[in-house]
């Protein structure tokens, strides 16, 4: 992957004022309060915040200014060439001091500020400014204080406390302008004026999703975390990185007798301080009384049951009645030495292993080393298989790297941004903040998608293709391009190949004849190919609802090759993005925990990478690509005869059988398995079937790395110490590897954590050889392609060359391709899955996380308010879902962004899993299933199970 060519930096523009007396340098068009901070001179502020628009309503920060009749405020004023300022004149001290003085008399008694490391700084900035400049209040003017109101507590996450509000209209900018949620407001005039929530609504009965953005600017406490009323004081705060989805934003825990009390947003290049409901309140699921403490083995004579799984209740199930208590050595040595021998009786492809996307980037690279140098064959996947296989097929056969060419903040640069079987909001919600962002400064957004979902509020066109359709529509663009003279010529020219096959092979898919299979107007398709061709830059922002098909792969071809051909790629606002769902997809891809690479995407098969790492490991490795995640469940339960059975495997930190497609079967196969090793921090549905289960740490507990969905690699720190006797995962694995007879040794704290990204970087060093681990613990984060200590990494790529072997891109044509399964008269509706904004994945932390089950405490499944009459039901109702697969009784809700004719159901329900209705017919490249598409039958009634304890939302879940 190229970095780009570096600029020669540019001084900016300054110009000299005096402040205070003195002459300093601001920046062309900087503020006087920015100014002022950067050399050291304190000037008070409340209504100001960096990050925000500067609004300049509490005059707080006024001075003066020579020449002029009135104070100004510093905050919004910018200096100019000359300007005479004085922050500390004595009218200007008075009025600072008097605004101070008057907000200050008006607070309440108690204080709501949350983590004040002075108990005297009870109302926060507040009592920090008036404690700075010595200023106390009168009885008199406490004497006139308001009448309080009363107190908001109806959201599960945060508390409103208005009486402690200064109306400095911080909640109102990150909400509005920031976030771009519009659900803070500021309502009425003069005494009466207050923030409200959309129409005066309680806060926990608004549309607020609870990114806590407002707690994070309140300045006083008015709004605040429930965990964290009152002041309090913090044992430490440490820097980490959000273990949810591929956004990759920087946070730091605030920890407090070893429990994380609250999340704060750290300024880190992904999410600049942002942070959704996942990040800031997801975090007691590390606390839950259901982790894993101790290893455990299943008792003699216990069977292995998968249809139990289905009225499994995994909140009160226990676990002693099928597993005994271990030490942690008769533990290690059953899992090893069961495996062993299968290897040593059955062969090296006996065994398999199921790495994690949620753990560390040295956990996957020493898992992958394990199962090919331990085990003896490429048997290892992880959950890209489900997410973005066939993705990453496409982007290396076409640009030759898997990562995404530019980062999801370059939107900024872009005029359009086309996002397509995406929901960003719910999945990546910092990201689609800056997409937002984009477009209130006029960049379009197209949604392409079979649902409109939330972003689709946003969108400047909306093209709501029919499921199953992604090819025919995104085809008729090209064809529109091609067709109108806007592709680029000189770009195809010379950075192009097999341009000719491609337009010869879109001749037949016009707007106009393609409209009514996609059902997108052909005006319209016309149009956003136009704009689309002609944009400053156009960027394309795709998820799994491209990519879980049996033509995924496909799909991202077109998405290449519409890129490709109007020349929106290689430069700033333009390109590729593959959104990565979870914490660590890309980096634990980049380490090699698929079965046919190594890491950095060197194939097993090509010679020259075989013996490289052959030598660099000191093994004598498999030359042949192993199984895939769907495969090896087919594997699992092939005949004796096989000679490539699998009979035993080692899953760490995965849940298939919740996360796989046709339960059922991935069940079936788990339970037949001669041994299966489980290492997890809760007992998950996979845990239940496993022969031993080791407890492991969770996210903050551990220190390691992780790569986000911009090719970013992050350090996360330790914040706690694990409970009971669960162990760090790279530790695990290392007792693993000895007991298989395995000669490792990675010497320093955190299990060696230093030393196995060290050697990982030097099997990678094509992509983060400039990033070491010194480096990492300096910066936070490193973005790579980054090829030596001084590299900055490139934020965009391929701006003169493609990673294929001769720089250019391969196009290559795609054509229709119908989903494996059609609706028919018995199953005539299509079952679309995902995630929603609250839950993640399979659901074993984020249910566990108090706060998010909460505000999504039961499963339910969407359909548009057409069908619903149809069917005779009401939303709140139960309806089944049936496939030939498998049913689900769940609770029905009303969306009309799903289209007729199809039902939307979340994932991350045990009680109500989807995946037991899934097909898992595979993509023929990328090898994953098709979870975005099979027939079902709907029909009313049926008897939902249900989480015990639904929570505060459950009643406005409809």
């Amino acid at each position: 992957m190229n970095a780009p060519a570096k600029l020669a930096e540019v001084a900016l523009p300054t110009i000299a004022f005096t402040l205070d007396q003195k002459t300093i340098h601001a920046y062309e068009g900087e503020t006087i309060l920015k100014a002022a901070q950067r050399h050291g001179v304190e000037i008070p502020h409340l209504c100001y915040q960096d990050g925000l628009r500067p609004d300049g309503n509490c005059r707080a920060c006024v001075v003066e200014i020579a020449g002029e009749r009135t104070l100004a405020p510093s905050c919004c004023r910018s200096a100019t060439p000359g300007m005479q300022v004085q922050a500390h004149s004595e009218r200007a001290l008075k009025s600072q001091k008097m605004v101070l003085e008057m907000l200050l008399s008006d607070m309440p008694d108690a204080g709501y500020k949350w983590l004040d490391t002075d108990e005297s700084l009870q109302h926060g900035e507040l009592s920090d400014w008036a404690a700075r400049m010595n200023v106390s209040v009168r009885p008199e003017l406490k004497a006139l204080r308001r009448e309080p109101p009363q107190a908001d507590l109806s959201h599960p996450a945060m508390a409103v406390n208005l009486d402690a509000c200064i109306q400095c209209n911080r909640c109102v900018r990150a909400c509005r302008e920031e976030q771009v949620n519009d659900v803070i407001g500021y309502a009425l005039r003069g005494a009466h004026s207050a923030i409200v929530f959309d129409l005066a609504d309680p806060m926990g009965e608004s549309t607020c999703v609870a990114c806590g953005e407002c707690v994070q600017s309140c300045p006083t406490g008015a709004l605040s975390p429930k965990t964290q009323i009152g002041s309090q004081i913090v044992d430490k705060k440490v820097d980490s990185v959000c273990p949810f989805c591929g956004v990759g934003c920087l946070l730091t825990y605030n920890v407090k007798d070893n429990q994380i009390v609250s999340v704060e947003g750290r300024d880190g290049p992904a999410n600049q301080s942002r942070l959704c409901v996942k990040g800031r309140f997801g975090f007691d699921y590390a606390h839950s009384p259901q982790r894993l403490t101790v290893p455990l083995i299943r008792k003699a004579g216990v069977a292995k049951d998968p249809a139990a799984l289905q009225t499994l209740n995994r909140d009160t199930a226990d676990w002693s009645e099928v597993f005994r208590e271990a030490t942690w050595e008769e533990a290690l040595a059953l899992s090893a030495g069961s495996l062993k021998n299968l290897r040593d009786t059955h062969g090296k492809k006996s065994l398999a292993g199921f790495g994690s996307a949620k753990g560390s980037n040295e956990e996957a690279y020493l898992f992958q080393k394990l199962v090919r140098t331990g085990f003896g064959s490429n048997n290892v996947d992880h959950c890209t298989r489900l997410c973005h296989a066939s993705s990453v097929a496409a982007l290396l056969e076409g640009v030759g790297s898997a990562a995404v060419s530019n980062q999801v903040q370059d939107v900024e640069n872009a005029g359009m941004i086309f996002v397509i079987g995406s929901n960003p909001t719910a999945n990546h919600p910092v990201a689609a903040t800056w997409m937002k962002n984009a477009a209130k400064r006029g960049a379009k957004i197209v949604l392409a998608d079979p649902r409109v979902t939330d972003i689709g509020r946003h969108a400047w066109r909306t093209l709501q293709f029919k499921a199953d359709t992604d090819v025919a529509m995104l085809n008729a663009l090209i064809y529109t391009v091609i067709d109108e003279g806007l592709a680029d010529q000189d770009f195809i020219a010379r950075r192009v190949n097999n341009f000719e096959a491609l337009k010869e092979n879109v001749k037949g898919y016009s707007p106009e004849a393609m409209a009514p299979i996609c059902g997108v107007p052909a005006a319209t398709l016309r149009e956003v190919a136009r704009e689309f061709a002609k944009a400053k830059g156009a960027m394309i922002l795709w998820g799994m609802g491209v990519s879980q098909h049996v033509h995924g792969t496909d799909n991202a071809r077109c998405l290449i090759a519409l890129s490709t051909v109007t020349g929106q790629i290689g430069k700033p606002g333009s390109g590729l993005h593959p959104l990565r769902g979870q914490n660590n997809v890309q980096g634990a891809s980049d380490a090699g925990l698929i079965p046919m690479m190594y890491p950095n995407y060197q194939r097993v098969a090509d010679k020259s990478a075989h013996a490289w790492f052959e030598n660099f490991w000191n093994t004598q490795l498999d030359d042949q690509p192993g199984y895939t995640v769907v495969e090896i469940m087919h594997k699992c339960l092939a005949p004796e005869s096989d000679p490539h059975k699998v009979r035993g495997m080692y899953i760490m930190g995965e849940n298939p059988a919740m996360s796989d497609p046709d339960l059922n079967h991935a069940r079936h196969a788990l339970a037949s398995l001669e041994h299966l090793v489980v290492q997890d921090i809760f007992m998950t549905e996979t845990a239940w079937l496993a022969d031993v289960v080791l407890p492991a740490t969770a996210w903050p507990e551990k220190t390691g790395s992780v790569t986000n969905t911009d090719r970013m690699v992050q350090l996360g720190q330790q914040a706690l110490e694990p409970p009971g006797q669960a162990r760090p995962d790279l530790w695990i694995v290392q007792q693993m590897a000895a007991r298989m007879g395995l000669d490792w040794h990675y010497e320093g704290e955190h299990s060696g954590v230093a030393a196995v990204y060290e050697e990982m970087r030097q099997a990678m060093h094509a992509s983060i050889a400039g990033i070491t681990w010194e480096r990492l613990q300096r910066e936070s984060s490193v973005t790579y392609p980054c090829l030596s200590e001084g590299d900055p990494g490139a934020p965009t790529v391929f701006i003169d060359r493609f990673d294929t072997e001769d720089g250019r891109v391969h196009l290559v044509p795609a054509d229709i391709i119908p989903a494996n399964e059609r609706p028919d008269a018995d199953f005539p509706f299509v079952l679309i899955t995902g995630r929603q904004l609250e839950h993640w994945h399979t659901g074993s932390m984020t249910r566990r996380a108090s706060v998010l089950d909460a505000i999504e405490p039961m499963a339910t499944a969407s359909l548009c308010g057409d069908d619903l009459l149809a069917l005779g039901v009401q939303p709140g109702e139960v309806i089944t879902v049936q496939s030939r697969r498998g049913e689900v009784a769940i609770h029905v809700r009303r969306d009309d962004g799903t289209p007729p004719g199809a039902v939307f159901i979340p994932f991350a329900y045990y009680e109500a899993a989807a995946n037991l209705m899934t097909n898992a017919a595979l993509d023929p490249f990328g090898k994953i299933p098709e979870f975005k598409y099979c027939a079902v039958a709907v029909r009313r009634g049926g008897e939902a199970a249900v989480k015990a304890g639904y929570g505060v939302g459950a009643e406005a879940a409809f």
